[in-house]
């Protein structure tokens, strides 16, 4: 990645750690929050899969749940500076838009698939 394409990352002063062989701050909530990405596309899979509805509500209330943690996490990486984001090209959307409304125009009347 070239130095200009880092100026324009989006985030916030990183809170610096001191850097050492050992885990620190950074790096145990960047592990949990691998973990809790990785379990909530698990959760995902499972109630694709729960063929009982009462087996499909407990899986999807503890996803839901999951899915609050790993967002909690994401904000607090980015709070402390350690998750930076790219600015998404204006042209880019604007394109992506246009090819997903072509698509949206393709279904039935409501939007609905049949």
């Amino acid at each position: 990645m070239n130095q200009n394409a880092n100026q324009q990352k989006l985030g916030n002063t990183e809170k610096q750690i001191p850097k050492t062989p050992q885990m620190n701050e950074r790096d145990f909530i960047n592990d949990l929050l691998s973990t809790e990405k990785y379990m909530t596309t698990s959760y995902s899979v499972a109630m694709h899969e729960a063929s009982h509805d009462g087996l499909f509500q407990d899986i999807q209330a503890i996803f839901n749940e999951t899915e609050a943690c790993q967002r909690d996490l994401y904000n607090l990486m980015f709070k402390k500076g350690w998750y930076k984001i790219e600015p998404a090209d204006q042209q880019q959307l604007q394109q992506t838009f246009q090819q997903f409304q072509g698509y949206t125009n393709q279904l039935p009347a409501g939007g609905q698939l049949q």
